[in-house]
């Protein structure tokens, strides 16, 4: 039996933190991956879809802003190409990261008690161990469904070709962000969707922004829709919903959520607790064993790449912490992005949790299309809205539009630090970003406070007293 200082039992982004810092602290540690080395976000999601996601835009801005006819050059060999570029990812830089952690891939590993594991034929204990084993895609038990060939996150990167048209059961950031991708590489796109409005999530109650424009680019959606049947029909897909329609695709895409199988690991015989929403955490990502921990979508907490590799930092911090040190993975805050066209991102409370806990709030906006920077880079599409108290506490924010991405990070350092407007307004902000958008709303708040008569007297009085 092989002994090490900790195991790893999946090296997706929450594996990869843990096992790759741990090694770089001279721990002898074991790394365990059945699939590929970076999980799902690396090989089947973020990468490749944001890849997508690309040429779909330089092929989409080709025709309508550049006139180019027939940009063909974009789509005969776009799978090829996204799959070559994972390939030299995989090989020539993420592999190099593991250079100090046993790796052992190919295999399941089983828990033999609450210190051992099995991992192919051989047995290796570790007085801490790593669970993060992430998510699968979760498909809905639709009478039908298993009757044809369905792709999912997981296979839609290996087609050979683009379809002439593409069902979408889901709409949340998966479904929405390759509706848009394909249907502007010419995919005639239809979204299926169980719930009133595209979005999930805390701003669920509220209309996605994104929907109009997916409207507009031709997308047909399906909201408040539940599905009957799904059948095979010659060369095409056909969805039938309780509403009377026959929805045709030559594809289906099946983005409708994630879902976990423990089966293969036995945690039972380390007495392990969970449920269909993951393994049972605390606040420090320790399970009811208290040296085994499960970061990233394994435990059902913010089912995130960068949550899960931030978690995964977490854990491994407080497995080396006394209790009075060990830091409350909660109480970090975690932006997120839709990386549609233009990107939706959200950081904070949203208004309808704000009114939920009868917390009072202004909203402050500044829009794209008011900015000359955004007009002349012809991207003057969207706003930045930051919801905060009246003394400046910031709730949330949602920023949409070009490179909102990157902006919505500042917001997330504000909320966690409990920075305030007034200092975000007293920032410098290189202009001219788009980021200097989120300095014209802490203006807004400022302005706002202005309007007080006292404040107005007082500002007259020290100007004229101080000179």
């Amino acid at each position: 039996m092989k002994k090490f200082d900790l195991i790893v039992i999946g090296l997706g982004p929450a594996g990869m933190a843990v096992s790759i810092m741990a090694s770089e602290m001279g721990l002898k540690v074991a790394g365990i991956e059945k699939h590929k080395i970076g999980g799902e976000c690396m090989n089947v999601g973020c990468i490749p879809s944001k890849a997508i996601l690309r040429e779909a835009l330089n092929y989409y801005h080709s025709i309508n802003f550049l006139n180019i006819e027939n940009p063909t050059y974009t789509k005969q060999h776009l799978f090829e190409n996204i799959n070559k570029s994972l390939e030299y990812i995989n090989d020539k830089k993420t592999i190099g990261m593991f250079s100090k952690v046993k790796l052992y891939l190919g295999n399941d590993a089983k828990f033999i008690n609450k210190k051992t594991v099995k991992v192919g034929e051989e047995t290796i204990t570790a007085p801490k161990i790593f669970i993060c084993t992430g998510t699968k895609p979760f498909i809905p038990p639709i009478p039908g469904i298993d009757s044809v060939d369905y792709l999912t996150n997981e296979t839609i990167f290996s087609l050979d070709k683009l379809p002439k048209s593409m069902i979408i059961i889901g709409g949340g950031a998966i479904g929405s962000e390759m509706a848009q991708a394909f249907s502007r590489l010419g995919t005639k796109i239809s979204i299926v969707h169980m719930d009133p409005n595209l979005m999930y999530g805390p701003n669920k109650h509220s209309k996605f922004i994104m929907e109009d424009i997916l409207l507009k680019e031709g997308i047909d959606i399906f909201n408040s829709r539940k599905i009957l049947s799904i059948e095979k029909s010659n060369n095409n897909i056909i969805l039938k919903t309780d509403k009377n329609e026959s929805i045709i695709g030559e594809k289906l895409l099946v983005a409708a959520g994630r879902t976990r199988d423990f089966t293969s690991m036995e945690l039972e015989k380390a007495n392990i607790k969970y449920d269909r929403n993951g393994i049972k955490v605390n606040n420090y990502l320790q399970t009811n064993i208290k040296h085994i921990y499960a970061a990233g979508d394994v435990n059902g907490h913010f089912l995130l790449s960068h949550a899960a590799m931030h978690q995964g930092m977490i854990s491994l911090i407080n497995s080396m912490l006394p209790w009075v040190f060990k830091m409350n993975f909660k109480k970090f805050i975690v932006p997120w992005t839709v990386f549609t066209d233009p990107q939706i991102s959200y950081a904070g409370m949203s208004e309808y949790e704000l009114k939920e806990k009868n917390i009072y709030y202004e909203t402050y906006i500044s829009k794209y299309q008011d900015y000359g920077a955004a007009i002349a880079e012809n991207i003057a599409v969207g706003h930045v809205k930051i919801l905060c108290s009246k003394w400046g506490k910031i709730y949330g924010a949602e920023i949409a539009g070009e490179g909102s991405g990157e902006m919505i990070n500042e917001i997330a350092l504000a909320i966690q630090n409990n920075l305030k407007m007034h200092n975000i307004m007293f920032l410098q902000h290189s202009f001219p970003t788009m980021g200097f958008l989120i300095k014209r709303v802490a203006e807004s708040w400022m302005m706002k406070r202005m309007e007080s008569k006292f404040l107005k007297k007082s500002a007259k009085f020290f100007f004229k007293i101080f000179k």
